[in-house]
């Protein structure tokens, strides 16, 4: 996928993805390669609130495609929604180079007490 991250805190995360090799039939970028970039801001900054000793995993996601692009590289910024202790949730806004909105997406994920091993 090509993702990197620029900032990554519980509040806030911000992370880039070229357009090529991430896209669909028609050399636009797939729809669900910006999910890909939304789940992986918002998990990581849920697993960042949760902290030592608990796990985070996605229980929901949507996206709202706007616009599509075919080059150059895609930004996505998430923001917390809500940072409980038992589940965070993110609205992360994808945008292109020119700051054009390409995607809305909101991820949730539920928030646990690290498990043991038998």
């Amino acid at each position: 996928m090509g993702i990197t991250f620029l900032e990554a805190s519980p509040d806030r995360l911000v992370a880039t993805m070229p357009v090529a090799g991430n896209t669909q039939l028609y050399r636009m970028l797939h729809g669900g390669a910006s999910v890909v970039l939304a789940e992986s801001l918002g998990s990581i900054g849920a697993v960042l609130h949760a902290g030592d000793g608990h796990i985070a995993v996605g229980v929901d996601i949507n996206a709202t495609h706007h616009r599509a692009v075919r080059g150059g590289t895609v930004t996505g910024v998430a923001t917390a929604l809500h940072l409980g202790d038992t589940a965070a949730t993110y609205e992360v806004v994808i945008s292109d180079d020119g700051g054009r909105r390409l995607c809305t997406s909101r991820v949730t994920c539920a928030i646990h007490g690290r498990r043991r091993r038998p």
